[in-house]
């Protein structure tokens, strides 16, 4: 087990491939002990990133330590640092048990150590009765766990987790992210996670790091980065992806959000809006719309004018197109409304997180 949690460090981590730069001076730091979820879409650097933590990819500039020492040139075999792969990457023609085992018996522990080693992962990861099975006569929860076990088995100082739990079914993936996290609490290990689920890295994560095209977009628990996005490309990475075009313009202690073509004017809390004023982009959720009269006004509420265009019944309540213009919105509803029906899409004023119209990246 990993007795003292210890931290890491990634400073300015640079990465080519080719003349393609696929890490920008990336920053990255984990306290001892702590889970940190790298979040981004297909081919924004985050695999790249726990690979070169690891030691398979090469820094171009740079750096990367663990618990204050240097481990930027050190292969990987010499960073004490442990990989679940995606594919769980496991000896087919071993059992549970030799696979678990082969990183000790690398480092040439002796039989007994090995032994006693894996029947405390096989309890810890309720893989009793099967060291003997091999694992191609595994489910896919279980040969997850199998690779956690190995990658545990050498007590290493980090634990990195690329997409472990992609290959499993949705209730399988929902079971094991809590078993992860449970484990990781209780070992105090550091871990680094690389998933594209944003549910998964805010069930699991302490803080997130959101990358896109190689950089560092924001880094903040997950309240943070989901109530407070610094950007338009994060709102709406973390959801927010409806597009309001407003306009804004400052009274006082209060703001006004200026009529269009399916909204009236209406005064907000300039808390909401911050210091943004002249052309802007609200983005929101759309869980957090509500279908309203058309005509109806709400106190710092934004009721935006619009017609039914498309009903479905996912189960348990309706879920409305609802047309605003030439825009289009996803709005719940227990009603049972007609499509075509002239209708309120009310947004409060907290639900919008505004950015000015010329930083928005549609």
């Amino acid at each position: 087990m990993a007795d003292n949690a210890v931290s890491l460090e990634v400073r300015d981590a640079t990465v080519f491939y080719g003349a393609n730069r696929v890490l920008d001076q990336v920053s990255v730091s984990a306290a001892g002990g702590e889970f940190i979820a790298l979040l981004g879409s297909s081919g924004c650097g985050k695999t790249t990133l726990l690979r070169a933590i690891c030691g398979f990819v090469e820094l171009a500039s740079g750096s990367i330590a663990v618990d204050g020492r240097d481990i930027t040139r050190l292969p990987p075999d010499k960073r004490n640092i442990a990989m679940v792969f995606q594919s769980y990457a496991l000896w087919p023609h071993m059992t549970v048990a030799q696979n678990m085992g082969y990183g000790l018996k690398l480092r040439g522990a002796s039989r007994a150590e090995i032994g006693r080693r894996i029947a405390e992962l096989l309890a810890m990861l309720h893989l009793e009765g099967l060291a003997e099975r091999k694992v191609t006569a595994l489910s896919g929860g279980q040969r997850q766990r199998v690779a956690l076990g190995r990658a545990l088995a050498i007590n290493p100082q980090v634990l990195l987790l690329d997409e472990p739990l992609s290959n499993l079914d949705a209730r399988i993936r929902e079971e094991v992210r809590h078993e992860i996290k449970t484990l990781q609490q209780s070992l105090k290990i550091t871990a680094v996670h690389v998933t594209h689920d944003r549910q998964e890295a805010m069930v699991m994560a302490d803080r997130l790091v959101i990358l896109d095209a190689g950089r560092s977009a924001q880094i903040g628990t997950p309240e943070e980065i989901y109530n407070r996005p610094n950007s338009p490309f994060v709102a709406s990475f973390m959801g927010a992806g409806n597009i309001v075009p407003l306009s804004l313009r400052e009274a006082g202690n209060r703001v006004v959000i200026g009529a269009g073509p399916c909204n009236d004017a209406i005064e907000v809390d300039a808390m909401f809006a911050g210091k943004i004023s002249g052309d802007v982009n609200a983005h929101f959720r759309s869980e957090d719309a509500r279908l309203c009269a058309p005509d109806e006004a709400r106190e710092d509420c934004l009721v935006l004018r619009g017609e039914i265009a498309q009903c479905s019944y996912p189960g348990g309540f309706y879920r409305y197109a609802i047309r605003v213009g030439p825009q289009q919105y996803l709005v719940d509803d227990a009603r049972r409304l007609a499509i075509g029906d002239a209708v309120g899409i009310a947004l409060p004023a907290g639900a919008l997180h505004f950015y000015a119209a010329s930083t928005n990246v549609q």
